[in-house]
């Protein structure tokens, strides 16, 4: 009994101090020690939250919509005590999605790459609460939101409520995109949720499991054993590669019977898969997938789908065929979210195609509403529209033309303010913008030089063709979460001193520096421990060292050491057992 008791203090003292599970946590490779570390997993001791605010200050209300990657690493980072906190979305837990492609095939438990976001919210300086509920409605004019919870309460149907708040986090993500193809919604598997993982999973053992059945004929084995992935991005292409060495590696010892007739297929529309990767990541991913048996079939459009067959189109040469199929996959790309579509339209955005935020992340036109993740894009303020307004601010003397000196001095500010002059020189291979300005006027100028309106005007003609969205990705989302977060950390200390680039508009300077995102690289599975990875500075590296360092990097990014221990003895039991093929 006395031991018993022992055990239990010894788990609760885990449980309540989860910081000290780094010590046991140890990822150990290729004959030495490889420690699986993130900066996500520091936590705050919010022993002495209580006494850091007095209680009779009206806490500022914030609302955050959305438990993704946006949302989470807001809430993680916010640690100002003077907010109110209320978490609202459908789903009480953060999923790491990019494992969801691994959960598919039972290299990953569903348990182990969600936390409960309530795990998350507890430990806040910030007083923080969560409601399980969908919202339905964004009042900007009142500062309400409008809600559904996802529980029936008493059989009288699910309940409705307005929340209040003095600022609103919109981090709702995105739907799937159909393209409105018909059949795609009825018949189609997607893979953004971890639901999604599961129902997928189940399915390609009911599959295997149908086609064993002694009543069916070959053709209709080969049926339904045909799986079809639609979609060459990472997603797709990283499922198509789980889905082999599953059935590779697991399912062929327990089906042989029926090894012979599996076929994996993945539909791309454009002529390569992976386009958002080096040319050399893309050829390598072809090659192998044709090598693993693998059908890729670029330039091929889905133009219906049907219970039991899918129909294409040939981009190039406009031939439609069809072909039957046991299991297909979605994975296409995103689509904006009905009440982010009712927003948009509420505030005069109803002609875009996402929400337009400025560069501090706040929703254009709305004071106190901020939008990050897949729901919004930065709407990046042209240097053009400005040109006018850099002149002047950097015409000091008011001389009407503009030296070098003078250039130089607001010259951090403009390259803070408009990221795009930063890649226009770059692809220029200029050092800065004076010798931009020093190009304008031909070669062999001194510093003495002076440019009028209009030749400023002609240096800086060309440099908003380099404008790029941010792609829509989860270190995009967690960047940004993280920023904002920073942000409301700081909102009253920069109210008094703003620290953010000069307003050419206006006097002054802004409040905070603008967001700017970081490129920490992208990896893109390929099956048979093999990864392909490009990180900064244009460096690819593909094979099973990059599988190693794909490991690392997403156990360590894992939104909690409770996380990380889970997927990494996922791992090893993967490697020593193999994957798990019941449907539980």
């Amino acid at each position: 009994m006395q031991r018993v008791t022992v055990i239990e203090r010894f788990s609760k003292t885990f449980r309540d101090n989860p910081s000290l599970s780094k010590l046991l946590i140890v990822f150990t490779v290729s004959g030495g020690g490889l420690v699986a570390y993130s900066e996500a997993g520091k936590l705050n001791d919010n022993s002495n939250a209580g006494e850091l605010v007095e209680a009779n200050n009206r806490k500022k209300k914030v609302v955050v919509l959305g438990t993704g990657w946006a949302g989470t690493s807001f809430l993680k980072n916010l640690k100002d005590p003077s907010y109110d906190v209320q978490v609202i979305s459908p789903r009480n837990y953060f999923a790491f999605t990019p494992l969801l492609p691994s959960v598919t095939c039972g290299t990953v438990e569903s348990r182990s790459v969600v936390e409960p976001i309530r795990n998350i919210i507890r430990k806040k300086y910030a007083e923080a609460y969560y409601w399980e509920a969908e919202c339905i409605k964004i009042d900007p004019e009142n500062k309400k939101v409008y809600c559904r919870s996802n529980l029936s309460i008493n059989g009288n149907g699910k309940e409705e409520f307005a929340v209040d708040y003095d600022y609103l986090v919109i981090a709702t993500g995105a739907r799937v995109n159909t393209f409105n193809i018909p059949g795609v919604e009825e018949n189609t598997f997607f893979l953004k949720e971890v639901e999604d993982a599961q129902k997928i999973r189940r399915t390609v053992i009911d599959c295997f499991e149908k086609a064993s059945l002694p009543t069916l004929s070959d053709e209709e084995r080969k049926s339904l054993l045909h799986f079809v992935i639609v979609g060459g991005g990472p997603t797709g292409v990283e499922f198509a590669a789980q889905l082999h060495d599953f059935v590779n590696e697991d399912i062929i010892r327990l089906y042989p019977k029926v090894k012979d007739l599996v076929k994996i297929t993945l539909l791309e529309a454009t002529d390569h898969i992976l386009n958002m990767f080096d040319k050399r990541i893309t050829a390598f991913a072809e090659e192998k997938f044709h090598r693993d048996g693998i059908d890729v079939k670029t330039g091929s459009m889905v133009v219906k789908v049907g219970e039991k067959e899918i129909s294409t189109k040939d981009v190039k040469r406009g031939e439609i065929t069809s072909m039957p199929y046991g299991m297909a996959v979605w994975s296409t790309g995103i689509g904006t979210r009905p009440v982010i579509m009712e927003f948009m339209k509420h505030i005069g955005q109803g002609n875009r195609r996402v929400l337009a935020t400025d560069e501090w992340l706040r929703v254009e036109g709305q004071e106190n509403v901020y939008a990050l993740g897949d729901c919004a894009t930065i709407n990046q303020r042209k240097v053009m529209e400005d040109i006018a307004a850099i002149f002047q601010k950097a015409d000091k003397d008011n001389s009407g033309t503009l030296t070098v000196k003078e250039f130089q001095e607001v010259l951090n500010d403009i390259c803070e303010r408009y990221p795009q002059v930063e890649l226009y020189l770059k692809n220029k291979k200029m050092s800065n913008l004076v010798d931009l300005l020093k190009e304008s006027k031909g070669n062999g100028v001194k510093e003495s030089i002076e440019v009028d309106i209009e030749e400023f005007k002609s240096a800086l003609s060309q440099v908003d063709t380099d404008m790029k969205n941010l792609p829509a990705t989860a270190q995009v989302a967690s960047q940004q979460g993280v920023y904002l977060a920073k942000c409301f950390n700081r909102m009253e200390e920069c109210e008094k001193n703003p620290e953010g680039p000069l307003r050419f508009r206006g006097e002054g300077r802004h409040r905070f520096h603008p967001f700017r995102y970081r490129h920490l690289g992208q990896f893109a599975p390929l099956g048979g421990e093999q990864t392909a990875a490009q990180l900064p500075g244009d460096w690819v590296s593909i094979g099973h060292s990059s599988q190693w360092l794909w490991y690392s990097v997403y156990a360590s990014k894992q939104v909690s050491w409770r996380t990380r221990a889970l997927v990494v003895s996922d791992w090893v039991r993967r490697f020593i057992f193999g994957r798990d093929s019941s449907q539980i």
